[in-house]
């Protein structure tokens, strides 16, 4: 069985008024072990988590646990607290961390990396080498958008509703190499693309390349960036599984293909970048609560009907892997409540304070499932 391993990204925030925080140092120091688990991001206000490559569910969701508990308690220390939010309700302002590179990036693109407070989630899956991985690419592709909207949970930026279900997407989108990626046909094909890219000295490094998805530059993986982070970390597990699963589904047809035509496979129908980037936006603006952009036809059609289309083609590996029935119970879940974004917007409808969204968020990124 492929494994698969999660990236997360936490806001640091004050723990009395929700604003972010910078001490991301502080809480990096408190480490006596020096675990490679808990390392820096981009800005102070934020920290990430990554999890060991696994194969079980329940393990990791019981490591993602622990690394959420050890990060909480660790910024408590600090009179702050860790929340699973893509984008800060409240107003705030980045502070990039001392490290040579960030400080590269803050030098050259300004305003927009001092307002990169976003938060992300990367699953990254195992494959054989970089035709599998680019052959992956090429045939998940267009169902980044529907796990867009099954995590879409940053409706609100800067002390405002942004009117997006996933406004951190957009923030994403700013940068020069993000959204979709192309479709490559092969590890050359990725490579290529990739140096051609990086020979325009518009980005500095391959780390750059902030696509909805890519081949790691540092693993044997396909890396999924599409999502937002969750507080819910029973959302977490089911977007690892889905990947994994589409993973396993799309390599199985290249191998497929490739016997077929005696060494040659193509994507039938791919849509262009374009294309996939629209139905990209749609995701973003409304999340499970209106329609998606159906991959078969390219039209609009409700939401639970695209989510449960990606799970029935799927659903092969899931089987395999044991997942089908964890699957199944977590979606119609999200698809009952309506979505991280959703329930953002009730907690402030009920409240009518943002800080009490962040307050919502710090609970429950430290709640463990039973």
């Amino acid at each position: 069985m492929r494994t698969v391993g999660v990236e997360e990204e936490l806001l640091l925030v004050d723990a009395r008024t929700g604003v972010p925080a910078p001490v991301a140092e502080q809480v990096l120091a408190a480490d006596a072990d020096a675990d490679d688990r808990i390392v820096a991001e981009f800005l102070a206000e934020m920290i990430e988590m990554r999890t060991r490559p696994h194969t079980d569910a329940g393990d990791l969701a019981a490591e993602l646990c622990a690394l959420r508990a050890e990060i909480g308690v660790r910024a408590g220390a600090l009179g702050t607290a860790a929340a699973a939010l893509s984008t800060s309700p409240l107003p705030a302002t980045g502070t990039v961390m001392p490290v040579a590179r960030f400080a590269r990036i803050a030098a050259e693109f300004g305003v927009l990396a001092r307002e990169h407070l976003t938060c992300g989630r990367h699953v990254h899956v195992e494959v054989a080498d970089e035709d599998e991985g680019a052959a992956v690419l090429d045939r998940t592709r267009i169902w980044l958008p529907t796990l867009l909207a099954l995590t879409a949970g940053s409706p609100f930026r800067g002390g405002e509703d942004t009117g997006y279900a996933s406004f951190r997407w957009h923030l994403m989108a700013r940068w020069p190499i993000s959204g979709p990626p192309v479709v490559v046909g092969s590890g050359e094909g990725y490579r290529r693309w990739v140096d051609d890219l990086l020979g325009t000295g518009v980005v500095l490094d391959e780390g750059m390349v902030y696509l909805d998805a890519r081949l790691s530059s540092h693993l044997p993986t396909v890396e999924v960036r599409v999502a937002d982070v969750c507080p819910d970390v029973r959302v977490t597990v089911l977007l690892a599984l889905l990947v994994r699963a589409l993973v396993e589904t799309a390599a199985g047809q290249w191998h497929q293909d490739r016997r077929v035509r005696g060494g040659r496979a193509g994507v039938a129908a791919a849509p262009d970048t374009t294309h996939l980037r629209l139905a990209t936006w749609r995701a973003s603006r409304h999340g499970l609560t209106g329609e998606l952009v159906d991959p078969a036809t390219g039209s609009p059609a409700p939401a639970s009907r695209v989510v449960a289309d990606l799970v029935d083609h799927v659903r092969p590996a899931l089987v395999d892997s044991g997942d089908v029935a964890l699957v199944e119970d977590a979606v119609r879940r999200l698809l009952g409540e309506g979505g991280e974004a959703q329930r953002q917007r009730e907690v402030y409808r009920r409240s009518a304070r943002l800080s009490e969204v962040v307050s919502d968020a710090v609970r429950r990124t430290l709640v463990v499932p039973v």
